[in-house]
C-alpha cells in the first residue's frame, strides 16, 4: 500500500522552492501524494502531478491562527504518513498542528542570517520556540546554510542533513539549443523575480557607471518592484531592458555573453545552475551560498562597490572568449557532478525511509 505524502508550502508562484517540490512529486511514484497551500493560485498547471491539491485559502496573515484549525482538521482527515514543509509560515503552522506520531520534516531554502525574512525578531522567535516544541527533521539545501540554521537560532540539532538543490541537465542543455549571439553587442541576462533580495538597483547603478559601452543587461522576470526599476533604468540611462517572465528560459540564456546576479543573499540558487548547466559564464555577488555553489567557477563582484562590478563586466566584455568558455565548461561539469535530480532523490528517499522506518 502507497504511503501518503503531505506537501505543505506557502503557495504555488515560480519560484525555487516551489519548482523544486514539484518536480520532485514526479519522481516519487511510490508516494500518494497531497500538497497543502496557504494562499490560491497555481502557476505550474498541469505540471502539478499529486492526487489531490487543496488550499487553506488564507487572506493574509494576519488571519494565520485560522490556519493552525484548517490544517490540524485536514491532517486528521487525510492521515499522511509523512509531512514535508516548505518555507517558514508553512513550517510554523506544521510545527504546532501535526502529531508527534507522523514525522515531519522541513526543509530550510536560505541562508537564514543574510534572509529579510529572518531580519524580524519575532520571526527568529517563533522559528525557536516552534523548533523546540516540535523538532521536525531539517533538510537545508547548502552545508553552510544546514551550520548557520542551527548556530544563528542557537538550537541543539535533532536531525538534520544537507541536501543541494537540482537543475535538469536534459532541460538545461545548450547542446539542445541553437542561438545565434550578438557579435557587436556584449549581452548580460539576468534571471529571477523582481523583488528586494535580487538587488537589482545593484546592477542597474553597476550599468550605469558603462552606458557608454556597448553592453547590455536584459532582465527575465516579475515582481512589485517592476515600476521603481524602470525607473531607475530610466533615470540612470542604463542600457538595461525589463523582459518580463518567460516560459522558454533555456531557449533564451544561450543568447548572450554572460549571466549575472546580484542578490543579497539566496538559498542554494537554481538560477545559477541552470546557467551552470548551459556552459554560461558566471558574474556574481560574493555571498556564501554563491561561492558554495559555484566555487572558482565563476567570477565575483563586492557588493560594497558598484564600481567593482561596473569594471569587472568591461573586463569580460573584452576578455579572451576561451577564457570565458573554459570557466563556464567547468561549472557545467560540477553542476553534472554534484547538482543532478539523481542525486537529490536518491538523498531524499533515503530521508524519507529513515523517517518512516524510525516512527514504526
Amino acid at each position: 500500500m502507497q504511503k501518503k505524502l503531505l506537501h505543505f508550502i506557502f503557495n504555488l508562484s515560480r519560484g525555487g522552492a516551489e519548482t523544486m517540490m514539484v518536480r520532485v512529486i514526479k519522481e516519487l511514484p511510490e508516494y500518494e501524494h497531497v500538497v497543502v497551500t496557504l494562499f490560491p493560485g497555481n502557476n505550474f498547471g498541469a505540471e502539478l502531478q499529486c492526487k489531490k491539491w487543496i488550499c487553506l485559502n488564507i487572506n493574509s496573515l494576519l488571519t494565520l491562527p485560522l490556519a493552525f484549525f484548517k490544517f490540524r482538521k485536514l491532517v486528521r482527515v487525510e492521515k499522511p504518513d509523512l509531512v514535508h514543509t516548505h518555507l517558514f509560515w508553512p513550517t510554523l503552522v506544521a510545527r504546532l498542528s501535526v502529531p508527534k506520531k507522523i514525522p515531519l520534516i522541513t526543509t530550510i531554502h536560505a541562508f537564514i542570517a543574510t534572509s529579510g525574512e529572518y531580519k524580524h525578531w519575532y520571526i527568529r522567535f517563533l522559528d525557536k520556540l516552534s523548533y523546540r516544541f516540535r523538532k521536525s527533521i531539517i533538510i537545508v539545501v547548502a552545508k553552510g546554510a544546514l551550520e548557520e540554521y542551527f548556530s544563528f537560532l542557537h538550537l541543539k540539532p535533532y536531525k538534520a542533513y544537507a541536501l543541494y538543490t537540482f537543475v535538469d541537465v536534459e532541460r538545461f542543455n545548450v547542446d539542445k539549443v541553437t542561438a545565434a549571439k550578438s557579435n557587436d553587442t556584449f549581452k548580460l541576462v539576468a534571471v529571477g523575480a523582481l523583488r528586494l533580495q535580487k538587488n537589482y538597483p545593484y546592477i542597474i547603478n553597476a550599468m550605469a557607471l558603462i552606458k557608454d559601452k556597448d553592453i547590455e543587461l536584459d532582465i527575465y522576470g516579475s515582481g512589485n518592484l517592476q515600476a521603481e526599476l524602470q525607473q531607475q533604468i530610466d533615470s540612470t540611462g542604463a542600457r538595461v531592458f525589463l523582459k518580463g517572465e518567460v516560459n522558454n528560459i533555456e531557449a533564451l540564456i544561450p543568447q548572450y555573453d554572460l549571466f549575472v546576479m546580484s542578490s543579497t543573499y539566496e538559498g542554494f540558487s537554481l538560477g545559477i545552475l541552470e546557467a551552470m548547466a548551459m556552459r554560461m559564464p558566471l558574474l556574481l555577488s560574493d555571498i556564501v551560498s554563491f561561492k558554495e555553489q559555484c566555487e572558482d567557477n565563476a567570477w565575483y563582484f563586492s557588493l560594497a562597490a558598484v564600481q567593482d562590478a561596473a569594471s569587472q563586466i568591461v573586463a569580460l566584455s573584452v576578455a579572451d572568449k576561451n577564457v570565458l568558455l573554459e570557466k563556464a565548461e567547468a561549472g557545467r561539469k560540477r553542476a553534472i557532478d554534484n547538482f543532478t535530480l539523481p542525486h537529490h532523490i536518491s538523498g531524499l528517499r533515503k530521508i524519507y525511509d529513515e523517517a518512516l522506518s524510525s516512527n514504526d
